[in-house]
């Protein structure tokens, strides 16, 4: 499978048949998600529809990975949460445009990481991160959720009350079990048939069910899509969200710059890791490679397109792309397919989607949530090492303590306690043997890693309290890394002769002694 966007036919038309149904399949499973994630971020469901369609378009043809569904997502649309709020605090409409602002410069981000090969350095984040980044992001999508279901965990807080005043004690009663049953059917139909999506089936039977109950009891006013805002009535048109507040854009200056850098940051990392997780998966799938840097630069620009025609930004979908492949799609024909189809539904199907009821989508939510978690990491908890738990725990809190929560900083987080973590176990490996050759020569013979970490354990192996007339130290099985490893040999050789002794440093290889000699040193005690 080519690794380029090329445009070769190979492509796009070795496999049409199955490629167009599969693109239609998915296409069904892109639209609750979208409206959902909509929701999420705090923006009209036609939002998160046209950042799907766009996205799909046109990762279509500048993607890295032929056949991998580009959509809005969950682990995008909690990130962009606290940017609408504080548009939308600024000015009626304005969190839009910020969220507009915001896409467009993470596009530009993901083609930079493309350039600066950001996915080779993915290579050195550790599977606690990715575990404590996806459990992250499932508590945060199943929390999403929990105001669709009466309850508030922000009660008193400015923005949240209404979600709760919306739902009577009549509302509840009705919402609860129709979440149920909709799980019911998610989890229950595989087993039956996989003919079509468990989700869509789903929303299908609530919908019937939640239009029956309004028209028996008229006042029972069931939450609904059309109660979130707008849908689409039409193509999406080129908007630039830049101009005048009273037009509902934004400024184009160093301030507007500002607020949407932090969220444009988050993203543009966020969504890679995600991408670039759901690009391993299908890379195994189908026992082929593709080429995740180009991948990045082609989510950028999916990104700036979306963004500058009123959609989201979004990233890979892990579920939709194992669907995908799993249906047959192979191509970027099926890519290309799941867009147009997204987009014939929405404006052939728009008022059947304003009646789908929130209960059906918090199913589907749900679903997502569950399969989002680690499962089978936390499950195997006991059996994991506690390094690689203790990362994962560090990932998973600081994503959830942070204020709007921020997974961004919750990878980095964990990268970091990884590789302190690390440092911790190679300097460990480092060994000091003392051999007592006679009263007046000692000899000592290191092997390991000397660097920042390792060298407190490389001093405890000397006696520097005791001074025969000759000390040899052995380096032949070490390696010096850095400037503290210079330093702690060159240390231990002045407090040595501080003692009387003459010291001789002998075996230090060719990559040591050029760091000596970068640094403007010498092993003190000469070098045999």
């Amino acid at each position: 499978m080519a690794s380029s966007p090329a445009m070769g036919l190979q492509n796009w038309f070795s496999n049409p048949r199955r490629d167009v149904l599969s693109g239609l399949v998915v296409a069904f499973a892109m639209i609750p998600e979208a409206i959902a994630f909509s929701g999420i971020a705090g923006v009209d469901p036609r939002v998160g529809l046209f950042g799907a369609f766009c996205l799909s378009i046109t990762i279509a043809f500048v993607g890295g990975r032929t056949a991998m569904i580009t959509s809005a997502t969950g682990s995008t649309a909690l990130l962009m949460t606290g940017l609408v709020a504080t548009g939308n605090a600024r000015g009626e409409g304005l969190g839009l445009a910020y969220l507009m602002a915001a896409g467009i410069l993470t596009g530009v981000f993901q083609i930079l990481w493309g350039y600066l090969r950001l996915a080779y350095q993915m290579r050195f984040v550790p599977l606690g991160v990715l575990s404590g980044f996806v459990n992250a992001l499932a508590l945060l999508i199943f929390q999403a959720q929990l105001p669709q279901l009466g309850i508030n965990l922000h009660f008193g807080e400015a923005g949240h009350d209404h979600v709760i005043q919306a739902l009577t004690g009549g509302q509840m009663a009705v919402i609860w079990p129709l979440v149920l049953l909709g799980l019911v059917i998610i989890y229950g139909l595989p087993r039956i048939t996989r003919a079509l999506p468990s989700q869509l089936i789903a929303i299908i039977v609530i919908t019937a069910i939640s239009m029956g109950l309004s028209s028996v009891f008229p006042d029972l006013n069931i939450p609904k899509v059309e109660d979130l805002g707008k849908l689409p009535n039409g193509l999406p048109m080129f908007n630039l969200p830049f101009g005048d507040v009273s037009n509902q854009r934004v400024p184009f200056n160093l301030q507007t710059f500002g607020i949407v850098l932090p969220t444009a940051l988050s993203i543009s990392l966020v969504g890679l890791m995600e991408t670039f997780l759901t690009q391993d998966i299908l890379d195994e799938r189908t026992d082929s490679n593709s080429n995740k840097n180009t991948e990045a630069k082609g989510q950028g620009i999916a990104n700036i397109v979306s963004s500058l025609f009123g959609g989201m930004a979004g990233c890979a979908l892990v579920g939709q792309s194992v669907m995908n492949i799993d249906n047959g799609g192979r191509t970027r024909l099926s890519t290309l397919s799941s867009g147009i189809s997204l987009l014939a539904m929405i404006l052939l199907a728009s008022a059947w989607l304003k009646q789908i009821p929130m209960a059906a989508l918090v199913a589907v939510m749900i679903g997502i949530a569950v399969s989002t978690a680690d499962v089978a990491g936390l499950r195997n908890i006991r059996n994991i090492p506690k390094s690689d738990t203790a990362v994962m725990v560090m990932t998973f809190a600081v994503t959830m303590l942070t204020t709007p929560h921020n997974l961004a900083l919750g990878v980095l987080a964990g990268v970091a306690l990884a590789g302190v973590l690390f440092s911790r176990k190679v300097a460990k490996v480092i060994r000091v043997e003392a051999i007592k050759i006679s009263e007046d020569e000692s000899r000592y013979v290191v092997s390991g890693q000397l660097f920042f970490v390792s060298k407190i354990y490389f001093l405890q192996g000397f006696d520097i309290h005791d001074h025969p007339a000759r000390i040899t130290i052995d380096m032949s099985q070490a390696h010096i890394w850095d400037q503290s490893g210079v330093g702690a040999l060159n240390q231990l050789i002045r407090k040595l002769r501080l003692g009387g002794s003459v010291v001789n440093v002998e075996g230090l290889n060719k990559e040591s002694l050029n760091l000596f000699e970068r640094i403007g040193s010498q092993p003190e005690g000469g070098h045999g």
